[in-house]
């Protein structure tokens, strides 16, 4: 029996896939429910598991756009599994193309001189002043005389690469990195984007870190207690308290949400993703770090799905990870607005009257400005400012231990 393998449906709005990688090869006998291929789509790559086991056949080559529904491999479940080598493929015979060489065409170089390359007094003196070699340029005078006009148009050379590579390559981007830069363009084009920026002193969150990030730890089974946590916190609280910033345009129309689904911007291996973590305002620290560190193998493992992305009412990107001391993030539509952290770097601030040095970052809050107002996006950057640099009392309720659940 020949079991036709049809593209899966991964989402309600994507109509076609791109074949990114065939795990088998034509002819392979593989199993039941076992990866055959990696697909990409515009929000995710995906596996193809086999439905049968039997021997493959690939109707479809890697690169190429299919549509969901239509037929990429066919597989005969008749075909049993042959021991030591592989099921043999018939070769197909190449097509030996017949390449015509043209002769190339030779240039008759005129005969040289004794005064070829020799520059007139008035040559020589601005050659010097140039420090250029009489032999580094072809003179146009009288049998090849350098003549004053070639001394003074002559530039000296910047040399010629030797030895070094000077290849390039080709490759198609996947349908998954095309799409993020179609979105990225559009947001650029199609919203008012601006980009407000503050700085957070890192010490009071340092501080409570570094007493029960070790008890966090052991209680949360090996979850630590970072960073992104804390941001996501003073997100959410920002949020509730300027829900302009938690809202997009739809049309003429403004959608507002009574929840925080924070999009969390993580790299992984086919690129960037950003997964969601739904209904952040009502999750602990613990509740935080462990969804994050869940989308995060997801995302490392290529197992990350389409549902896993959709929806997100506002994105929080970290580039300081990478060592990024400035940016101004692009804002991930529909979506208005998106954080970016980053690096931390001690540096000398005034701290009533005096001189210290602490730990310090930037923030961005890049926003659209149709439905957002600077007193908003300015409050709201300073919002999350104030719960960052005050954790204990804004974050914790004075109470970390019943706020790490220790």
């Amino acid at each position: 029996m020949i079991l036709e393998m049809k593209v899966p449906s991964p989402g309600e709005s994507i109509k076609e896939v791109e074949i990114a990688t065939w795990l088998v090869k034509d002819g392979d006998y593989v199993e039941k429910d076992q990866a055959i291929a990696e697909v990409d789509s515009d929000k995710a790559t995906l596996e193809l598991p086999a439905e049968a086991s039997g021997i493959i056949t690939l109707k479809a080559e890697e690169g190429d756009a299919v549509a969901v529904g239509s037929i990429v491999c066919l597989i005969d479940t008749e075909g049993k599994k042959t021991s030591g080598s592989a099921p043999v493929v018939e070769a197909k015979k190449e097509e030996v193309k017949t390449v015509e060489v043209k002769k190339e065409e030779v240039k008759v170089v005129a005969p040289v001189s004794y005064a070829s390359g020799t520059p007139s007094p008035a040559a020589r003196k601005i050659l010097d002043e140039k420090n250029i070699q009489p032999s580094d340029i072809i003179g146009t005078g009288k049998d090849g005389r350098i003549t004053k006009d070639d001394a003074v148009n002559a530039v000296p050379a910047m040399g010629t690469p030797t030895g070094g590579s000077r290849g390039s390559e080709r490759t198609k981007l996947s349908m998954l990195r095309r799409k993020v830069a179609e979105r990225l363009v559009a947001a650029k084009n199609e919203t008012a984007m601006l980009t407000t920026f503050n700085e957070v002193n890192m010490t009071p969150i340092n501080t409570l870190r570094n007493e029960y990030k070790d008890a966090f730890k052991a209680k949360h089974g090996g979850i630590g207690l970072g960073y992104m946590s804390f941001f996501t916190k003073a997100v959410t609280r920002a949020l509730q308290l300027y829900p302009d910033v938690n809202s997009m345009m739809d049309g003429d129309y403004k959608i507002a949400f009574d929840f925080c689904d924070i999009s969390i911007a993580v790299s992984g291996p086919k690129g960037l993703m950003v997964p969601v973590v739904r209904n952040a305002e009502n999750l602990t620290f613990r509740g935080i770090e462990a969804d994050i560190k869940r989308l995060a193998i997801k995302a490392r493992d290529g197992q990350i799905t389409v549902d896993d992305m959709t929806g997100g009412t506002f994105t929080i990107t970290n580039g300081g990870v990478f060592g990024s001391m400035l940016s101004t993030p692009i804002i991930n539509p529909p979506q208005s607005g998106i954080l970016g952290m980053h690096n931390i770097i001690e540096r000398p601030i005034a701290v009533n009257g005096k001189v210290e040095i602490h730990p310090m970052m930037y923030v961005a809050l890049s926003y659209d400005h149709r439905i957002i107002d600077g007193r908003e996006s300015v409050g709201f950057l300073v919002a999350v400012k104030e719960a960052l640099e005050n954790p204990l009392e804004l974050l914790c309720d004075n109470n970390p231990k019943k706020a790490f659940e220790l």
